[in-house]
């Protein structure tokens, strides 16, 4: 984003009904919890006319007031938990109603090669870009984590890289209000002084505007690069300019965004070595599902296939849900994943017997025939492949 852009004024006149009702059937597609004042979307749309024309009028006029995030944790791996702090229905409205005002001023402005969390752009098309670099050359790799990225943004970076386009006092206090809306664990209220909560409806948008200016200094650089939100990796054609692209990186990080690397995680690594990224295993070779992400999927199949409770098709509903997620993300046209599919289906079938049968005996379970599994109505990831 140029300082030659131009900026957009009187942005709070584009809210009006028919906004904010697009803006609830966004949130209402993305489903999702309650927050800390329990009330649930349908709750929320029983009412709907009347709540949407209350919260337009608080946007509007400055009356609106963020309720304080409710904490939840959700397993990120290795018995790790990453936090998430959920708006309440009406902060979510409100915030899809900004966020709806805001993508079409930056997203056209945007890297080529930053794929997380925008239009028509996806994961897949990041490890494309990522195959399309190593055939080009480029054999080095800085593998870059940014420590606790979405906790640690400042919020005057936020702000002030807003305001570079957006001149509209109304929308940038916004904005303020949702960064500022402090969580609420249990009955502990915490306050938020920096950072964008993960569960946010507007945070990916904030976070792309934020890391937009270190995209803007890697290509300003000649580095070659692909970013997944704060998933990203450089590219290069040497380990010694890799060394050098690292220590550029964090040189951005730290003095124009605040931010630092994680120096257990942030490395120098090759195509040869082999490295993860957005939930793959990317090597010279070819592209697999990394170890991580099939111990996640086997520890959410563990949770639905409890030895102690009874096999019914609520079971393997839920399997099915889960099963076919995992295969539409993993079984990109690009990956190697059959021989991976085969072990997983044979590893969940065997849960599906020991819970059938209680682990009567090993030779008792395998009465259970795949085809008969099958019948009964469990996808096979194998399957889903052809």
């Amino acid at each position: 984003m140029s300082d030659q852009l131009s900026k957009f004024h009187s942005l709070t006149g584009l809210i009006d009904l028919d906004r904010m009702h697009r803006a609830f059937r966004a949130v209402k597609r993305n489903r999702g919890v309650a927050g800390v004042d329990k009330v649930s979307i349908r709750a929320f749309e029983a009412n709907l006319d009347d709540n949407l024309a209350a919260l337009m009028f608080d946007l509007k006029h400055g009356r609106y007031r963020a309720t304080p995030l409710r904490r939840a944790y959700i397993p990120k791996g290795e018995g790790k938990l990453r936090p998430l702090g959920i708006p309440t229905v009406r902060d979510r409205v409100a915030q899809e109603v900004v966020r709806s005002i805001l993508e079409p001023i930056f997203e056209p402005h945007f890297s080529e090669f930053s794929f997380g969390f925008r239009p028509r752009r996806n994961a897949h098309q990041a490890l494309e870009a990522l195959r399309a670099a190593h055939a080009d050359g480029f054999k080095w790799v800085v593998d870059a984590d940014i420590q606790a990225f979405f906790d640690n943004i400042p919020h005057d970076l936020i702000l002030n890289r807003v305001a570079e386009r957006v001149a509209d006092g109304n929308i940038l206090r916004l904005i303020r209000e949702f960064l500022s809306a402090g969580v609420l664990e249990g009955a502990e209220f915490r306050p938020s002084t920096s950072g964008t909560p993960q569960g946010g409806v507007i945070s990916p948008l904030l976070a792309n505007i934020v890391l937009d200016l270190l995209d803007q200094r890697l290509t300003q650089s000649g580095l070659r690069f692909v970013r997944y939100a704060d998933d990203f990796v450089v590219l290069c054609r040497s380990h010694t300019l890799a060394k050098q692209a690292l220590a550029f990186v964090d040189t951005v990080l730290r003095e124009e965004l605040g931010l630092s690397l994680s120096p257990d995680k942030t490395k120098v690594t090759s195509f040869l070595e082999g490295f993860d990224f957005l939930g793959f295993r990317v090597s010279k070779r070819r592209i697999s599902i990394r170890d991580k992400s099939i111990e996640k999927l086997k520890a959410r199949v563990r949770l639905l296939t409890i030895r102690s409770h009874n096999l019914c098709q609520e079971v393997f509903r839920d399997l099915n849900r889960v099963l076919i997620g995992f295969a539409r993300y993993f079984a990109a046209p690009f990956a190697s994943v059959a021989d991976q599919f085969r072990l997983l289906d044979h590893w969940i079938r065997a849960r599906i017997r020991s819970m059938k049968f209680k682990g009567i005996s090993r030779g008792y379970n395998r009465r259970w025939s795949n085809k008969l599994i099958a019948r009964l109505g469990l996808v096979s990831l194998y399957g889903l492949l052809t």
